[in-house]
């Protein structure tokens, strides 16, 4: 019987190993965290029945070895996990007739901080427990960090490093390649942190906040931890934010975050609880993995049965279809939820997913969606063999140990997300309320198949209202939006076909040069194409390959039959600037600023580019003796250096020769 515990336990060990080995080093998941937790209860269960702890436990190892090239250090001190718990009479019990501070559990990466003569001197991460890496230069760049304090002596503290939710929003939604999006804040925060390039680390927004002293010098606390937490604030640290517990307030206490769990931008995931007095708590020692003077308190889930409706397949520019349990709805900490992603087909198979099957739901940090377990385990949904998207085959792989199903089909418009995203932007159709996340879900349910698909949007009224992150309002003001976008000009039209190589500069070019006529601008010939100042042989022969395409041809003819060109008046100006390429640098004095002057040379059949080149004409600058890289590029390759006024004397005088 024993023998078959210890089998059992190392078959736990190797699943939770794995699962803690993908989350820290790959910033991934395999599971869930309530998964994690139970089978991590289960294994201390049968190690207290065994009374054997194997040496590659989790229960005795901390952490995981570093693989990064930052340089490492080994605390003075190791830096333990904390014990846990999820019962709030457990929390009560603990705290007995003592006074303690009861905190956020933030989720992000613990940092150890030294300062000493009043300045950063050090910050090395919690790593494996026991050595950490130096990222002393990151942290100087943390938006909330004192680079000096008051106190000269020695002073060492601990504090969460985290990523705001609405910061993790705004850099997940600026990055375009869905398979390189953070899954969450915690495994961006540590993505930052870690940078080798701190730059990077100050564009992240990374906050820090203290919760623990582990060495003032020449400081009296009087033996209070609530003291030390005051005393930080008075040093210019952010700390933690706590209340004062008594076993009597405990309960209302806890009832308090729980609240506020939901409106909080910092990630955190429980709470901590810490005795105030600090000779007592370090009098009380500390086991091989957990110190005694404090505990983790994680949310108890509130977890609801429902019927599981269907599973939905969603395909991503990646390749990959992941399956979408959609369920009957369920109230869930306060809101509705009726999704969940079940994330690859290793957890669906795990959970024996079957449509009229009986599930357990609950949100993961009390806000995620999950699918904790199923009760009938019917097992009867069907992975499917053809794309959800494009019908193309689909096939099971198997890499480190999880099943995903793929999309084999190369030209499969869930992966070519960046296409559509090209098409509704600024330059190109500027629709608002399409962004490239909105567009991957219509296209993965279906909605949008090709360009014109946007402009009939309307027919998926009711679906799309339903989907999170909608209403009826959004909905509306994406319509307007589409409305809006219909009349626009020849050039935003031929920009947003994401022609190879043609940008928003050479296609005003062709259009200027055809005359806004769209039948010309369809229709031109090679030959007409390389006339045109900046498009060379490989442009050309691309632009008119593309027009001959009937697949092309088809989705134009789609389109101009829901848009309206707006009128353009073909300027008198005469085009003095034809065939002309200038840079323009520096600051203006006679044209209100750079686009003006742009302008100007544009409507004159000039071209503007950004970078000085051997096919630059004129560098426009009216500070010839600047040390710009621009100067310096245009004087070693003999370009003209001319500023404002000769320009426009320039024109005056009817000097439109080339240099």
């Amino acid at each position: 019987m024993s023998e078959n515990k210890i089998q059992l336990m190392r078959e736990k060990i190797k699943i939770l190993n794995q699962a803690a080995k993908t989350y820290y080093q790959e910033n991934r998941e395999i599971m869930s965290n309530k998964e994690y937790d139970e089978l991590y209860d289960e294994l201390l269960r049968l190690e207290k029945e065994t009374g054997t702890v194997l040496s590659n436990s989790p229960s005795i190892h901390v952490g995981y070895e570093l693989l990064t090239d930052l340089p490492k250090q080994a605390h003075e001190r190791p830096m333990l996990s904390l014990d846990k718990t999820k019962d709030v009479a457990d929390l009560k019990e603990w705290i007995g007739d003592k006074t303690g501070i009861l905190s956020w559990k933030l989720d992000g990466l613990t940092i150890v901080m030294t300062y000493l003569d009043g300045k950063l001197q050090k910050a090395v991460t919690r790593g494996n427990g026991e050595i950490g890496e130096i990222i002393t230069n990151n942290a100087r760049v943390f938006t909330n960090i004192p680079l000096n304090i008051a106190h000269k002596r020695n002073l060492t503290l601990r504090g969460e490093a985290v990523i705001r939710y609405s910061d993790f929003k705004k850099i997940n939604n600026a990055i375009e390649d869905v398979a390189a999006k953070y899954k969450n804040p915690r495994n961006l925060c540590s993505g930052s942190v870690r940078q080798l390039n701190n730059k990077v680390t100050a564009e992240r927004n990374v906050h820090f906040f203290a919760f623990s002293i582990v060495n003032a010098e020449g400081e009296d606390f009087d033996n209070s931890r609530i003291n030390q937490m005051n005393w930080l604030k008075s040093q210019g640290f952010d700390v933690v934010e706590f209340k004062i517990v008594y076993s009597s307030n405990m309960e209302e206490t806890v009832t308090w975050f729980e609240a506020h769990v939901i409106e909080n931008d910092f990630p955190s995931d429980g709470l901590v609880l810490t005795y105030d007095d600090i000779a007592y708590g370090e009098s009380l020692g500390e086991t091989s993995k957990f110190p005694r003077d404090s505990i983790a308190f994680k949310w108890r889930d509130e977890i609801k049965e429902t019927k599981l409706l269907k599973v939905e397949w969603s395909a991503s520019r990646t390749g990959f279809i992941n399956p979408i349990a959609v369920f009957e709805p369920v109230e869930l900490e306060g809101t509705t939820v009726s999704r969940a992603s079940v994330h690859n087909i290793s957890i669906m198979e795990g959970l024996r997913l079957g449509v009229g099957d009986t599930i357990e739901v609950y949100k993961a940090n009390m806000i995620i969606p999950q699918v904790s377990g199923n009760i009938t385990k019917s097992g009867t949904v069907k992975i499917p063999d053809t794309c959800p998207v494009c019908g193309g085959r689909t096939e099971i792989r198997q890499e480190k140990g999880v099943r995903t199903l793929r999309c084999l089909n190369d030209d499969c418009i869930a992966k070519q997300i960046k296409l559509f995203t090209h098409f509704v932007g600024r330059n190109a159709m500027n629709i608002d309320g399409l962004s490239e996340a909105t567009l991957e879900k219509f296209i993965a349910k279906g909605f949008i198949k090709e360009f014109v698909d946007i402009f009939r949007i309307e027919k998926y009224k009711e679906e799309i209202i339903e989907m999170e992150g909608f209403g009826e309002k959004s909905f509306m003001n994406l319509i307007t939006s589409i409305h809006k976008s219909r009349r626009t000009s020849v050039v935003r039209f031929l920009y947003s076909l994401g022609i190879p190589n043609i940008g928003i500069s050479n296609a005003k070019s062709i259009c200027r040069h055809f005359d806004n006529s769209w039948e010309r601008i369809a229709g031109a010939s090679y030959d007409e194409l390389i006339e045109i100042n900046g498009i060379g042989e490989i442009m050309a022969e691309a632009y008119v390959d593309f027009f001959k395409k009937d697949k092309n041809r088809k989705a134009i003819q789609n389109l101009l039959a829901e848009i309206e060109f707006e009128k353009t008046d073909i300027s008198n100006v005469e085009r003095t600037l034809s065939n002309m390429t200038f840079v323009i640098t520096g600051s203006l004095e006679q044209y209100a600023n750079r686009n003006e002057l742009k302008k100007f040379i544009e409507d004159r059949g000039g071209k503007v580019t950004d970078s000085v080149t051997s096919k630059t004409d004129y560098l426009i600058n009216n500070d010839y003796q600047s040390n710009s890289s621009k100067n310096k590029k245009a004087k070693e390759l003999g370009i003209p250096i001319i500023t404002e006024k000769e320009f426009n004397e320039w024109l005056k005088k009817g000097k439109s020769q080339k240099k």
